[in-house]
């Protein structure tokens, strides 16, 4: 599917809020709200719109302490990662796991309480898991930017 002005104009709005109702998004698009609902619609079945969610203060909810987890696996086969991988995405505490290049296999984004409940969740969990072979830890100081809007 390709994307016109008002299909990346519409995802901008959708991203920044997406509780405006159907006639506000027309008002702004200058489109009918029929318009706008036909492309929700379109861009939904497309799978451009994959979801929709609410973002949680963390600190309201005591998950503020946020941790940048590096680590290397002993072997790269594919066994090994795909086993890896079928074991971190069940950990709550992951928001985020990437694999990358460089001098590490993975890089974790890790929200838990404090730095005694990243340290049970390091020593329980996540160094249970098969096949690592280290670890290193960054711990979120502030934030600077976080965004989830996609911009065109």
């Amino acid at each position: 599917m390709t994307l016109d002005e008002i299909d990346k104009k519409l995802l901008v709005l959708l991203q920044t809020d997406s509780k405006k109702t159907n006639k506000e998004l027309s008002l702004k698009l200058n489109l009918s709200v029929t318009a706008v609902y036909e492309r929700i619609k379109k861009l939904e079945r497309e799978g451009i719109i994959k979801n929709y969610a609410a973002l949680v203060d963390k600190s309201k909810i005591e998950k503020g302490f946020v941790v940048f987890c590096h680590l290397k696996l002993i072997q790269h086969t594919k066994e090994f990662l795909t086993k890896f991988e079928s074991e971190v995405v069940k950990l709550n505490e992951v928001l985020e796991c990437h694999h990358v290049s460089g001098d590490y296999d993975y890089i974790l984004k890790v929200l838990v309480k404090d730095m005694e409940a990243y340290r049970e969740f390091l020593v329980t969990k996540l160094t249970s898991l098969q096949h690592i072979g280290s670890t290193q830890s960054m711990f979120m100081i502030s934030e600077v930017k976080n965004s989830t809007v996609i911009s065109f």
